[in-house]
Order: structure tokens, then C-alpha cells, then sequence
């Protein structure tokens, strides 16, 4: 790998706003470490990104367990010799589910991914980044507009998103000794198989159901690109990108 290549890891790479973000991230230059609990999907990236002239290696890890993350990154330091960018993407979502009925294994479950992914995953990029040379990174959070307001019932996703958030600020505040900046990027109707659902019509905070606006997932991998290009003395803390016309200012 040549010393002036930067190096970018992305989790929930197989699908969805990691597959196109890992994709933009190489047409800007990076080689990329893909990050997913299944190999199939993470493999179909990664020749989506080599068809087209880029460098890419699968590295297959659950998030959520401790040993399987430190694996992977263990595995992307052996292969690239160190990580500029870590795109801390992977993330489930947990549909409408009123509180009086939530079971604590579900609750527990998306814990495990949105919240103990997301500190896992940034911990060990951050202890990367630090021991490097020449030291330091960029770790950009993917939270959610539900990091500011929640869809109707919807407790375990908002609540793990808003503490992301807390997250990307005790880690851009932490990192400033080590040169270790970090953002998060709060994505509101992307265009992506998840949210296919919103064109028939999903729950408001009125009670009604009434489809909503999307907008094409390129502009968000384009945003995190750009944020991923930053010299390290800036850093774009918080960045919010949506369908223009979606219920989110003004929601409920």
C-alpha cells in the first residue's frame, strides 16, 4: 500500500448508505476495510468498488461482540498498516413498537448493534489512530434525525441514536490530544431497501399514516465523503442531510 494512501473502514458496508458510502469513499481515493456480519453482500461491494479501479478487502465481524470487532480491526491494521477514516455505520432499525409492549430482548438487541456497535467499533479505530504513525483519524457517526426528534413509538431506536451523539462528542473532545476528530452525520429518508416502506405510508405523530419524501442515498455517501476528505484541523461535528420535504422540522 503506498504511504500517501488513505484508508477507510465502513461498517454495514454490504447494503444500503454503507455499500454507497464505501463506494464514493474509494471514487475520493481511499482503500477501503468493508465491515458486515455476512460475507455475501460485503463481497458483492467490494467488487462493485474493484470493477471500477478501487481497492477493497472484506473483513466479516459482528458489531456487537467485542472479540469479532477487535478481530477485524486486528485484521485491517495487518493488511493496511493503519486507518485514517472509520465510517461507524452499522446500525438496525426497530420498527414502531409501543412501549407497554416492548420485551427487554428486543430492547437489549438493538442496544447491542446501535449503541454497543457504535462504541466498540470507535474504540477500536480511536486505539488505532492514536498508536499510528503519523498519528490520528477521522470517525464519522452515522445517528439519525431520531438523534433530535422520535418517530411514534419507537423508544430503543431514539434512545440509541441520541446517545450516539454523545458519543461523537465525548470522542472529538477526548481525540483532540491524539489528533482524532470525529463527526456524526444524521441521515433523514435515504433512499435505501429499508426505507422502501415509507412510499406506501409509515406512522405520524398525529396518529395518521401518510408516505414520505425520499431522497437518493448518493448525496448522503457524498456527504460522508466529503467530511471523510477534511484535513484533520476541521472537522464538520454535526451534519444533518434529508429529503428537503420530509416531516422533520415541524415533526409532530
Amino acid at each position: 500500500m503506498p504511504a500517501t494512501k488513505k484508508i477507510a473502514a465502513v461498517t454495514g458496508a454490504g447494503s444500503g448508505i454503507g455499500r454507497a458510502a464505501a463506494v464514493a469513499l474509494a471514487q475520493a481515493g481511499f482503500a477501503l476495510a468493508l465491515i458486515g456480519r455476512r460475507i455475501e453482500p460485503l463481497l458483492e461491494t467490494q467488487e462493485i468498488i474493484r470493477s471500477a479501479g478501487g481497492e477493497a478487502q472484506a473483513f466479516p465481524a459482528d458489531v456487537g461482540d467485542a472479540a469479532s470487532v477487535e478481530h477485524a480491526f486486528s485484521q485491517i491494521e495487518h493488511t493496511f498498516g493503519r486507518l485514517d477514516v472509520l465510517f461507524n455505520n452499522a446500525g438496525r432499525n426497530a420498527g414502531a413498537v409501543p412501549l407497554e409492549d416492548y420485551e427487554v430482548d428486543f430492547w437489549n438487541d438493538v442496544v447491542a448493534t446501535n449503541l454497543t456497535g457504535v462504541f466498540l467499533c470507535a474504540r477500536a479505530a480511536y486505539r488505532l489512530m492514536k498508536a499510528q504513525s503519523p498519528q490520528g483519524g477521522r470517525i464519522i457517526n452515522n445517528g439519525s434525525i431520531s438523534a433530535h426528534s422520535p418517530r411514534p413509538h419507537t423508544i430503543a431506536y431514539s434512545a440509541t441514536k441520541h446517545a450516539v451523539t454523545g458519543i461523537t462528542k465525548s470522542i472529538a473532545l477526548d481525540g483532540r490530544a491524539y489528533n482524532i476528530a470525529c463527526s456524526q452525520i444524521d441521515i433523514g429518508n435515504a433512499a435505501t431497501s429499508i426505507t422502501e416502506r415509507m412510499n406506501q405510508g409509515v406512522l405520524q405523530a398525529d396518529g395518521r399514516m401518510a408516505p414520505e419524501p425520499r431522497m437518493d442515498v448518493s448525496h448522503v455517501a457524498n456527504a460522508v465523503a466529503h467530511i471523510a476528505g477534511l484535513p484533520l484541523d476541521a472537522n464538520v461535528l454535526n451534519m444533518t442531510i434529508m429529503a428537503s420535504a420530509m416531516p422533520f422540522v415541524g415533526r409532530g
